[in-house]
């Protein structure tokens, strides 16, 4: 979503590399590039104003003249200044200090509200919560439906006493919801209420009759983050009409240009308190604005990825495949491979996963194209294998390759790749693990391009030496380098000459290991 503003940034941080000195043509150039930046994002003018002018005053005080790198010191201003209006500081959800936390979500219709009441129950059950589902929106078609069949996949009962489209009255539901939650024991309530295509006085006292029902402890306004400034306008008008606590953005994951969720959390004063970036359950969690700076910059986002790692990984095959590499737990097999494979599948696309990387931007059109099928195609070639192939893909020869390939719906050529690349990657993974460094690295144990190695200076000295090509000179040569071989002696000493008892006595060793030492 922000890869528009991320691009335009980064351009604009190229030009104050190398510089020693920011003169004010310098800072005026480079607010003026993080201006057009923040409104071709579609951010909120007001938003931008404020934003540039931070900077600029910033820019021109002593953290940047004083500064040994002024640009770097640039980039820390305005990815403190981007937490900022992103809100500052991540916001959690309030518990009830008694009976059950009553969440509810409000929004017009088309956010995602009825998805992001089952993604938000999943994440509460992660939490050791109990949480449960009503259905108050009992206007738009199959939307009790709709909910009812969100809470089974992610195993959270839903309450909806009424069927919907157009029956029942969601004020009683949502009161009925409170007993029900009591004495089933439920620790949460999320209450999913209805929304229209445009704010209207009917949806609004709807919304305030329900929350005054059941009087919740959150109430959070559920927008799209891909409408740009209209939902900054809507979410003003809710604050205005019904009030709410916080901010949840959803469609993270869309092509648009991000303008609503700079803007938002800086024009209403309500936090982003959760984000949601993808169709599954699981892409949904606590927004985190010092993350969501970093993403934008440029700079990864290491601490979501690992949180997902931790999650998504079995931690026990994880330690078996690390003994393995080291050498420890015997060889890094196909089977292995397949597993972590699967694992890393766990946390979503390649492309998302990758794109939490430090410095990933310069790679986005590549990131973009890469085709998620690959590694079907992978993974179907593995599993086409023989377990005994698997463990010892050396016995793959030509009729076994043919085999695998027919097996899997792929080419010979396919299956080559893959046993190839597979070998190359595991002699690589295991020279990392082992503290070797990665080949071809200059400078580093075990890479190309540094110094080179005592075997390759060696040859290098042997090719110093060249040998005549006449043969009688060739013969001389040979006859000086051998006399002089003999004059030189061994420079340990005659062998023949050392005692080796007396040696094992003046070091104290034991009885006849003297023998040990010849």
């Amino acid at each position: 979503m922000f890869a528009t503003l991320s691009d335009r940034l980064a351009d604009t941080f190229k030009n104050l590399r190398g510089k020693g000195r920011l003169s004010e043509a310098d800072i005026d150039a480079t607010a003026r590039e993080i201006r057009i930046a923040l409104l071709e994002a579609d951010v909120a003018l007001p938003v931008v104003k404020e934003f540039v002018g931070a900077i600029k005053e910033r820019a021109r005080g002593e953290e940047v003249s004083q500064a040994l790198n002024p640009a770097q010191q640039i980039v820390k201003i305005v990815n403190e200044e981007l937490v900022a209006i992103l809100g500052g500081e991540t916001r959690r959800l309030r518990y009830a200090k008694s009976g059950p936390t009553v969440i509810m979500l409000a929004g017009l219709q088309g956010a995602g509200k009825t998805t992001l009441a089952a993604k938000l129950a999943l994440w509460l059950k992660e939490q050791d919560k109990t949480p449960l589902l009503v259905a108050c929106d009992l206007q738009r078609p199959n939307a009790v439906n709709q909910l009812q069949v969100n809470g089974e996949r992610v195993g959270v009962p839903v309450f909806a006493p009424e069927p919907g489209n157009g029956v029942g009255n969601p004020v009683e539901v949502a009161k009925a919801s409170i007993e029900e939650a009591k004495r089933k024991l439920h620790d949460v309530v999320i209450v999913d209420t209805a929304g229209r295509l445009g704010v209207d006085a009917e949806m609004m006292q709807q919304a305030i009759d329900i929350r005054a029902a059941v009087q919740p402890d959150e109430v959070l306004f559920v927008v799209d983050a891909m409408i740009g400034q209209d939902a900054v306008n809507t979410a003003l008008a809710f604050q205005e009409g019904v009030g709410y606590d916080g901010v949840v953005l959803t469609k993270l994951d869309g092509d648009a240009r991000g303008g609503a969720a700079l803007s938002i959390a800086s024009i209403t004063g309500k936090p982003v308190m959760f984000a949601s970036a993808g169709e599954k359950m699981t892409d949904f969690d606590l927004f985190h604005p010092d993350r969501m700076a970093s993403r934008i910059l440029d700079m990864g986002d290491m601490l979501t990825l690992i949180e997902q790692a931790e999650k998504a990984f079995d931690q026990e095959s994880a330690r078996k495949a690390a003994e393995k590499l080291t050498g420890q737990g015997g060889d890094f097999t196909l089977t292995d491979f397949l597993a972590q494979m699967q694992q890393i599948r766990k946390l979503g696309s390649l492309s998302k996963i990758m794109g939490m990387l430090p410095g990933m931007g310069q790679f986005r059109d590549q990131l973009d194209n890469f085709d998620e099928r690959e590694i079907d195609k992978i993974q179907a070639i593995i599993q086409s294998m023989t377990p005994a192939e698997r463990e010892n893909p050396k016995l793959i020869d030509g009729s076994r390759r043919l085999r695998i390939s027919k097996g899997s719906g792929t080419q010979v050529s396919d299956v080559n790749t893959l046993v190839d690349r597979f070998f190359e990657a595991r002699k690589m993974m295991q020279q990392m693990a082992r503290g070797g460094g990665m080949p071809g690295m200059p400078g580093m144990p075990g890479m190309g391009g540094g110094k080179r190695s005592g075997a390759k200076q060696q040859a290098k000295k042997g090719k110093s030496k060249r040998v005549s090509g006449n043969p009688a000179k060739a013969a001389n040569q040979r006859k000086a380098q051998a006399e002089k071989a003999a004059s030189a002696g061994n420079p340990f000493g005659d062998p023949a000459g050392i005692d080796y008892e007396a040696a094992a006595a003046n070091l104290e060793l034991p009885k006849d290991f003297g023998k040990f030492l010849k």
